[in-house]
């Protein structure tokens, strides 16, 4: 048994919805959530700055004791999973990567969409799920610019973000995709808005159950799960105002946000 925390790291408050199919999966468990806000979105970031960011993250997390690190992010992931693992081989790391493959797998009109930021398309990590699970399905990208300062500005159902969503989500319909993938974790806070869009012949694909439960698979192979009988507390931390991500965490519903603090980049690297 390890008590000790699960690191999860993402641009925003997207990763919350990791957080929250974590603690769903494993109440037990302690969570450090590091949202790198002031850089947000990192989606419009370049690779490289992406990975120096993430590299930063890490050590911070791991200086807290982290047990784990999840990189909550779909940008973050393409640009640095990789990297994270050489240059800590030690740590294991858990990336998202779109679920591209059960939708494949599933599909019978053989198309489906995949929304996410234009950094996730270009990253490695994409190409490569497409070439190893999608062969002889048609897959539809979408990059959504804009989306995820939507979310984070709570709109998450008004007729602004619903004309953005129409625009991006529309042209897929046409050509018949009967799945879309969420390829960014901010997108489900928008899941009730995209299933009112495409209906219910259309399945709406979120990764994050998926990613709790490798999460948790990674944890029991390690003996590294938190005892049972305690209740896990997730502490949040910002590179932006902690005010306002706590507001974000209370109208998203995430939790009362009275666990939310602040930290600095100095020279490349996180302080209190």
């Amino acid at each position: 048994m390890n008590n000790s925390p699960i690191g999860i790291f993402d641009s925003g408050i997207g990763g919350l919805t990791v957080v929250q199919a974590l603690h769903e999966l494993m109440p037990a468990e302690n969570v450090i959530y590091f949202a790198d806000s002031i850089h947000l979105p990192y989606g419009e970031k370049t690779m490289d700055e992406i990975y120096k960011y993430s590299k930063a993250i890490t050590e911070y997390l791991l200086s807290r004791g982290c047990k784990i690190i999840v990189i909550a992010c779909n940008t973050a992931s393409a640009a640095s999973l990789k990297k994270l693992r050489e240059e800590f081989p030690s740590v294991t790391f858990i990336g998202m990567e779109p679920a591209v493959k059960p939708a494949a797998e599933q599909s019978l009109t053989k198309a489906v969409g995949v929304i996410a930021t234009t950094a996730t398309f270009q990253g490695e990590l994409f190409a490569s799920v497409v070439e190893r699970f999608a062969q002889g399905v048609d897959v539809l990208r979408q990059p959504c610019p804009g989306l995820v300062q939507q979310i984070e500005a709570g709109e998450l159902d008004t007729p602004e973000t619903e004309t953005m969503l129409r625009g991006w989500v529309e042209p897929m319909l046409k050509k018949n995709i009967d799945a879309l993938v969420l390829g960014c974790t901010h997108y489900p806070f928008v899941k009730p808005l995209l299933e009112k869009i495409c209906g219910p012949s259309v399945r709406i694909i979120d990764p994050a159950p998926a990613v709790a439960r490798r999460t948790r698979h990674l944890l029991e192979q390690e003996n590294a799960l938190a005892e049972m009988a305690q209740q896990g507390i997730v502490h949040y931390y910002t590179s932006g105002p902690a005010d306002e991500m706590a507001k974000q965490i209370r109208l998203l519903r995430v939790d009362d946000g009275k666990n939310c603090f602040g930290l600095k980049w100095v020279e490349g690297k996180l302080v209190s």
